[in-house]
């Protein structure tokens, strides 16, 4: 295990890059701490306790102030099931009641706004809200999430790499169409409508939400959303690998959910719950609507060891590495739809399947086919002005090229895919993948 010393360098990498308010790794800094500075670093105990303990030397190094929390958070150490990502993700009461896995905790929000902490280092994933205080996320549970080259990937780099990512959807794409398929059986279309480009819509305007590109518009939806078509797969964020999942989507929302396992049985029961529920995020009844298109941007995040384990974070992390593409369906983490719901004890939230291998392509309005990733390459890696700029940090081959990726049999590693697909577990958790 590597040693904290180790670890240093990372840490004081971040104390000095500039702070964005994201949640997604690469473009997570700290750098607006001066001298004086009180910082509150708030985790639950599934995280390596060296992390927050570097980040807090390297804060202190330049003249902060910095507690450490750590969170019982109640889980110990087992295998992830197939239900994990329903427990995380759905609730019927208010999440400040029962905070779901990886977003702030309420009431350490509270706690850094009354003590009047200058910067919140806390949770993992989803929107941060408005905060009288500086609000920063922290990513990386395990030390080989932390020691790693997706962490000190130059950020000019990333920046400009998610930027010519963003191109073809902002502006070029609006008034388009997009076309998404899969080898593992997803074949989707949707139309960039006009009205989604109104800038009010949460990681859907003039400025990439650097590291997590949507792809899709977010919530609210409009009444002409029109996503039609499969998505199918055999992993998602927080749970065990499934047996293959379709999800049949119509007029943007989801009609059916067939396979999965237990996860597609519960997906499919909980739709039929909420069925009649008319949502004021969605033009008609009904829970599950498509709006998490969400494109990773890194090369080189790696998936991480012992990934059956619930202390690894499951599938989560690698949903950053560059070309990997996860579909949302239901509400917005957080979103106004969200309080609606927990309000009246309804049904809110929403799940996740992993697409490892996308093709995505959008169709301007004049009939331009961008190629925006082609199975699971993000082409942006190759434009020239890109690898120009790699050039200044060292080999553009290296840096541009992805450090991991995923074997699935019949796709790319060697094996028949409906073997694999009845019981993706058993290859994913003993496969060099």
């Amino acid at each position: 295990m590597l040693a904290l010393d180790a670890l240093l360098p990372y840490a004081r990498m971040l104390a000095e890059w500039p702070e964005r308010r994201t949640t997604h790794v690469g473009f997570v800094g700290y750098g607006a701490t001066v001298p004086g500075h009180r910082v509150l670093i708030a985790i639950d105990r599934e995280y390596d306790p060296a992390i927050p303990e570097v980040i807090a030397r390297a804060l202190r190094e330049r003249g902060a102030r910095v507690d450490v929390m750590v969170v019982d958070a109640g889980t110990p150490e087992r295998e992830l099931d197939e239900l994990d990502e329903v427990r995380v993700t759905m609730r019927r009461i208010p999440w400040e009641q029962a905070p779901r896995r990886w977003e702030g905790i309420p009431w350490i929000e509270e706690l850094a706004g009354r003590e009047r902490y200058d910067l919140l280092i806390h949770g993992k994933g989803g929107p941060i809200p408005k905060t009288p205080y500086r609000y920063e996320a922290v990513p990386w549970l395990r030390r080989e999430h932390f020691v790693a080259p997706s962490t000190t990937y130059p950020l000019d780099l990333h920046r400009l790499v998610n930027e010519k990512t963003w191109e073809a959807f902002w502006p070029r794409g609006r008034g388009g169409r997009v076309h998404l398929t899969d080898p593992e059986g997803t074949d989707l279309t949707y139309t960039l409508w006009d009205d989604y480009y109104d800038g009010t819509r949460y990681g859907f305007d003039a400025s990439p939400r650097y590291g997590h590109l949507f792809g899709h518009p977010t919530t609210p939806m409009i009444r002409q959303e029109d996503a039609a078509g499969v998505v199918a797969g055999t992993t998602s964020h927080f749970c065990r690998a499934f047996p293959r999942i379709t999800v049949t989507v119509e007029a943007g929302q989801v009609v059916g959910v067939k396979g999965g396992g237990r996860y597609g049985e519960t997906w499919e029961a909980l739709r039929q719950e909420a069925q009649a529920i008319h949502y004021p995020a969605f033009p008609r009844p009904g829970l599950f609507w498509l709006w998490e298109v969400a494109i990773g941007t890194n090369p080189k995040i790696v998936r991480p060891r012992n990934v059956h384990l619930h202390g690894s974070g499951g599938f989560e992390w690698e949903r950053r590495r560059s070309g990997i593409i996860h579909m949302g369906f239901g509400t917005l983490w957080r979103g106004p739809e969200e309080r609606w719901a927990a309000e009246q004890g309804l049904l809110y939230g929403h799940l996740h399947i992993h697409l490892l291998f996308p093709t995505l392509d959008v169709i301007t309005r004049d009939g331009t086919r961008l190629r925006v990733i082609e199975r699971g390459h993000l082409t942006a890696l190759d434009d020239p002005e890109v690898r120009q700029l790699a050039a200044r940090f060292g080999d553009p081959d290296k840096l541009l090229r992805e450090d991991w990726q995923p074997l699935i049999p019949g796709i790319n590693a060697e094996g028949s895919y409906e073997a694999y697909a009845r019981d993706p577990a058993a290859w994913i958790y003993h496969s060099p993948s």
